[in-house]
């Protein structure tokens, strides 16, 4: 009988370290990939292209930067980014959270690596006039990204005006103009 108690107590166990090690945020973002960005090209792989993936709480990019290109501000909602620059040059950035808004940055050449927190708006730029590669690994297995111009221009419907004029601190027909844009 004691026997029957110390299996039931180690499946018991078990379950409850499976369900410790699955990522917390399973949620599913729609990323759709603009042919219009701005020198940037990012190649998303996570469990719903590799399903082998499902639950072990990863994902990964390879991103392709153009000349100059950039892959804008942007923050993932639930997984830490870090990057490592396989080709060329970037100039890679943070902003914290408030209060500070401090914004740190840095370049990097090839095998360089700069981790981005949870959460936090950032970027990568290609300064240079050859093209960049970089691979980048999250902790989540579905991290989201938000794109910050397009969250707040690119809405539907769109986001009023006199929202976004508080917002950024724009008259509204520079407001009306970044919306025109999307």
């Amino acid at each position: 009988m004691a026997s029957h108690h110390i299996v039931l107590f180690g499946l018991l166990a078990l379950s409850f370290s499976l369900v410790l090690a699955t990522d917390n945020n399973p949620l599913f973002d729609i990323c759709v990939p603009d042919p219009k960005s701005p020198g940037s090209k990012v190649t998303l792989l996570n469990a719903q292209q590799i399903p082998g993936l499902n639950s072990l709480g990863i994902s990964f990019a390879r991103i392709d930067f153009q000349p100059g290109g950039i892959n804008p501000l942007h923050l993932h909602p639930r997984g830490s980014e870090i990057l490592t620059v396989i080709e060329g040059t970037l100039e890679v950035g943070f902003v914290t959270s408030s209060p500070d808004y401090r914004l740190f940055t840095k370049v990097l050449q090839k095998g360089d690596v700069f981790v981005f927190p949870a959460g936090l708006v950032h970027y990568q730029k290609n300064p240079e006039h050859v093209p960049a590669v970089a691979y980048a690994s999250l902790n989540s297995q579905n991290p989201g990204s938000i794109l910050l111009a397009n969250t707040a221009f690119g809405s539907t419907p769109k986001i009023n005006t006199d929202i976004l004029v508080k917002t950024f601190l724009l008259d509204k027909k520079v407001i009306r103009h970044g919306q025109q844009k999307f």
